[in-house]
């Protein structure tokens, strides 16, 4: 990103604060004490996976990546990585990091594509709490559906890009 870009919303942010700060100083302090204390419990989640997926980049060659979700790997690729983003129970956030050290690495732009969108919308392990308030049919259809629509998105994607 570009450091002139950054360097701008650092100073937008900044100076929302002061504004916030001088119309209402204590919704100003709650909502930050209640921001950190909303960070710390992400910390630990993306902490572990920043460690997790470090140590497999150290043991995972780039060749490698490039075999299993490269874009040479076609639709092999793309359900292997659809599998890992719809089984992962991870804050979204924390795998961009991830995702862009995967596309130094020579994987695919369609394959991590299908990866977050099965991430954020495919959910195989929250499928129990899925049938328990929204009942078994619908569950699986909206799992079905969304992890159908993520091919289609991510298939997309690699035509425009």
């Amino acid at each position: 990103m570009n450091t002139g870009f950054t360097i701008f919303f650092y100073g937008l942010s900044a100076g929302l604060m002061v504004v916030s700060l001088r119309r209402d100083r204590g919704k100003t302090k709650k909502a930050v004490r209640k921001a950190l204390l909303m960070m710390m419990g992400v910390l630990p989640y993306f902490l572990a996976i920043l460690l997790i997926t470090g140590t497999g980049f150290l043991v995972l060659p780039p060749d490698a990546v490039q075999t299993l979700v490269g874009a040479e790997s076609g639709i092999r690729g793309m359900l292997l990585a659809s599998a890992a983003g719809a089984a992962a129970l991870v804050p979204v956030l924390a795998v961009f990091p991830v995702v862009s050290e995967l596309l130094k690495n020579g994987a695919g732009t369609a394959q991590m594509a299908v990866f977050i969108s099965t991430l954020t919308t495919v959910g195989i392990i929250t499928i129990p709490l899925e049938v328990k308030y929204m009942g078994a049919k619908a569950a699986i259809l909206r799992n079905l559906f969304f992890f159908l629509f993520a091919f289609a998105t991510s298939f997309l994607l690699g035509v425009i890009v």
